[in-house]
């Protein structure tokens, strides 16, 4: 089975890079400091006619907790049509009850409405109170992967943990190890987990190209200087596939 790397992306410059650089598939989001949110109507338009790489769009209609009232479940499913109708191969996404176990119900209904579409259990996942219970309950809706660091800060912390939800789901959907992944610790990963799919940002730093700046405001990333954002590393995108297209030959 082919090792796949999937680059997550935030605005039209770091799709276009990691297509460039040959990501197997994007992952289409904005405001990635707040963990990913939808991505404008625009965005998601521009990006799919630009790509022949598969673009999976994030649904996810604020911040914080994963357990969403009426009206915000009713903004996701416009959300997923809207994705739907502009050609996206898949939807990312993810819903909890108040207990913290996976919204089977809702997740059912947003499911169908995505069918054809491929469906990825975002990292709501690693929010559950047991893993393996989670899992359970998202291989009875048919998802088609989780995205999960294994309730761990990484995935290189959650490593047994990832292992053995990848032994669970074999046969049945896979498991796609995410955060902190690079291309130092990719190969250790894909031979320890056994998971054929990796969720990487491959970001880093862009200054601010701007000659005049208010160095009082801050609009970006709190972690970052003043008007500074993180980009997809085109250089990095390269080094992962470049590891995972060698590890599948060797492999073979």
């Amino acid at each position: 089975m082919r090792t796949v790397i999937e680059i997550c992306t935030g605005s039209m410059v770091c799709a276009l890079a990691a297509i460039s650089a040959g990501a197997h598939r994007l992952e289409l989001c904005s405001a990635l400091p707040l963990g990913g949110l939808t991505p404008s109507h625009g965005l998601m338009e521009a990006v799919i006619k630009a790509s022949s790489t598969p673009v999976n769009v994030l649904i996810r209609p604020r911040a914080g907790d994963f357990h969403y009232d009426q009206r915000e479940f009713q903004v996701m499913k416009a959300d997923v049509f809207a994705a739907k109708a502009l050609g996206a191969n898949g939807i990312v996404t993810g819903m909890l009850n108040r207990d913290g176990k996976v919204d089977t119900c809702r997740m059912q209904v947003v499911i169908d409405m995505a069918h054809p579409m491929q469906v990825t259990f975002h990292r709501a996942f690693d929010s559950t109170p047991n893993l393996f219970e989670a899992l359970d309950s998202v291989m009875g809706l048919g998802c088609d992967r989780i995205l999960t660091s294994g309730g761990a800060v990484t995935a290189m912390e959650g490593m047994g943990i990832l292992k053995g939800l990848v032994d669970a789901a074999v046969g049945k959907l896979s498991i796609m190890p995410g955060s902190g992944i690079n291309p130092e610790n990719l190969l250790r990963l894909i031979e320890y987990t056994g998971a054929h799919e990796f969720h990487a940002s491959a970001s880093v730093v862009k200054e601010s190209s701007m000659k005049h700046q208010n160095k009082l405001l801050h609009f970006g990333d709190p972690g970052l200087s003043s008007n500074a954002i993180k980009v997809t590393s085109a250089s990095q995108v390269a080094a992962l596939c470049e590891i995972a297209k060698e590890f599948d030959l060797q492999k073979s």
